[in-house]
């Protein structure tokens, strides 16, 4: 497991740094989404064998130590999906929201400046976008109550 977590951080690095690069040097589109595709390919690939190895339970724990004695009694690999189900549905229903709140908060901005009137029309509309996170927390929360 620190296997992965190890070449996890360092596709994360790099991925970070390629980044950093292709905008300091100016790179075309072509050469940088090269780069990043087959960072973010290999990273994907990684997750996912992370997942499956994490699902089989054939993790391994030191034996001796309390804490990891502690650890193993108290958690399976259905508490760990639980948490990575939690986890999605916050995280993707974040991303939802922000997408909604991005296109929702341009049209209102750009109906405001023709109308000041529509100020509480278009709050109404943002409010309700942002709705959908609210409604992920609470899918999460039943998930982990």
């Amino acid at each position: 497991m620190e296997l992965i977590l190890m070449l996890t951080i360092l596709l994360v690095t790099v991925t970070i740094g390629a980044g950093v690069y292709s905008i300091k040097k100016q790179l075309g589109n072509e050469k940088t989404g090269k780069i990043l595709g087959i960072n973010m390919g290999s990273f994907v690939i990684l997750v996912i064998a992370a997942t499956i190895f994490l699902i089989s339970g054939n993790t391994s724990f030191a034996s001796g130590s309390t804490a990891t004695a502690a650890l193993a009694a108290s958690g399976t690999s259905g508490d760990g999906l639980k948490f990575i189900g939690a986890a999605l549905s916050t995280g993707m229903a974040c991303i939802g929201a922000g997408i909604a709140v991005a296109a929702a908060s341009s049209a209102a901005i750009g109906a405001i400046s023709e109308d000041a009137k529509l100020l509480g029309k278009t709050i109404i509309f943002v409010g309700l976008s942002e709705g959908i996170a609210i409604y992920g927390l609470i899918i999460s929360i039943m998930i982990l109550g």
